[in-house]
């Protein structure tokens, strides 16, 4: 992104219509978030955004089903992943130019009906196809969060913005817990089945409670993508974030797309269920999601930036220490490091969207949307280098992998001038 041509009447055009945007979203309600509509906003992110997920346990059942090879099924969360990255870049900036609250209940109606057809599937083209759309429309999450930052007062903004991100990332964690026992008891469209069930249902719930929007830009849509450019080259705080961010996002996703071969094989030899209960490991440092929103408020996001990814790195280290442990200490050792690489994963991201949200409120959107294509082109490659990694040289190659993704991500936050970058 940073090396797109200058055209200076377009940036100009851009920089001008962006100026005129007012300085923030009017909503037809009174100012503060009730805890039922805060609910709603974490809920609504966790069930979308989970979308995304609920594959990677069942891959193995999936391949037998439809007759796939390993190969192939395994471009079924790449191909989500990839999906999501496109919708981030080329869907979430609509929220600043139209009612985000019609955005959300038109990304649940097409994802509930992907969802649909993922769990018809007969062939893995077909499946691959509606795992495509599920990546696009599961962007309704992206949608969601600045909506919470749009309602939230500024004083307690960090705060509401960890709530709904720990509802988000609970989604992404937990996914795998229920996608992995629901496949193992009830099949795999069972579950495809059941969560465009969860995503109907909360369409509903935002038709009721969600307020309306007002854009803050009236930007044409073609003039809308060139201003991410624009605020790309402009906000030296935002590229930094998205930086480190994807750096950090290509452990994580590296870890948690080779965790379910890796326990599958030798010493472990466990099945789709036991693989996806270390989403509960992981589960638990997200729930520390608003505890560093609280930190970002009152001591700033910088130093949450540096604590999530030095304590992400130091998790994902210890794991090189697994072959000195017996099978059982292997196991608890890998979900101690889950636990910590989560919460220093997730702290980080709270504090990253603080500091994003900060430098121009009428383009929330597209400054979360520069983030997030940062973040999910990281976890795109995170998932393609793990899984090479791991057929190569061996867990402890993954380990490797996200260890010194983890540490450039360090280099990135404890850079001279970072904090002047805010």
């Amino acid at each position: 992104m940073s090396s797109i041509p200058r055209t200076h009447t377009a940036a100009a055009t851009t920089a001008a219509a962006t100026a005129k945007a007012p300085s923030h979203t009017h909503v037809h309600h009174a100012p503060g978030l009730s805890p039922a509509l805060i609910g709603l906003l974490a809920t609504g992110a966790g069930l979308s955004v989970a979308s995304l997920y609920y594959s990677q346990p069942m891959l193995g059942v999936l391949a037998d089903d439809i007759g796939a090879s390993e190969r192939l099924v395994g471009m079924v969360p790449m191909s989500t992943q990839l999906g999501y990255a496109l919708g981030i870049l080329l869907l979430a900036p609509l929220g600043d130019r139209y009612d985000r609250r019609r955005i959300i209940l038109i990304k649940a109606a097409i994802l509930t009906v992907a969802l649909l057809l993922a769990g018809a599937s007969s062939g893995v083209g077909m499946l691959l196809a509606a795992s495509l759309a599920v990546g696009l429309t599961a962007t309704m999450a992206q949608d969601i969060v600045p909506a919470a930052a749009t309602l939230a007062p500024e004083h307690s903004r960090g705060r509401i913005v960890g709530t709904v991100m720990t509802g988000l990332l609970l989604g992404i964690l937990l996914s795998r817990v229920v996608s992995g026992f629901v496949a193992e008891h009830f099949g795999w469209r069972a579950m495809f089945v059941g969560a465009a069930a969860s995503i109907a249902l909360i369409g509903v719930a935002a038709w009721r409670g969600l307020p309306r929007f007002h854009p803050t830009t009236h930007l044409s849509y073609g003039a809308l993508l060139g201003s991410l450019a624009t605020l790309f080259k402009k906000h030296g705080a935002l590229r930094r974030a998205a930086l480190a961010q994807g750096l950090l996002s290509i452990g994580f996703s590296a870890f948690w797309s080779t965790l379910a071969v890796m326990l599958h094989g030798a010493p472990f030899h466990l099945g789709s269920a036991a693989a996806g209960a270390f989403g509960l490991a992981g589960a638990a440092g997200a729930l520390a999601a608003p505890l560093a929103g609280r930190i970002s408020d009152k001591k700033g996001p910088e130093l949450v930036t540096r604590l999530g990814v030095g304590l992400a790195t130091v998790s994902f280290a210890a794991m090189a220490l697994s072959p000195w442990f017996s099978t059982d200490g292997q196991l608890a050792l890998i979900a101690l490091a889950a636990i910590g690489f989560d919460l220093g994963v997730q702290a980080t991201l709270v504090a990253h969207q603080t500091i994003v949200y900060s430098i121009e409120p009428g383009a929330r959107s597209r400054l979360n949307a520069v983030l997030f294509v940062g973040m999910f082109i990281g976890m795109a490659g995170g998932a393609a280098l793990g899984s090479l990694a791991l057929a190569q040289w061996g867990w402890i190659a993954v380990i490797a992998l996200a260890t010194t993704t983890s540490i450039l991500a360090l280099v990135v936050r404890l850079w001279p001038g970072a904090a002047k970058a805010r």
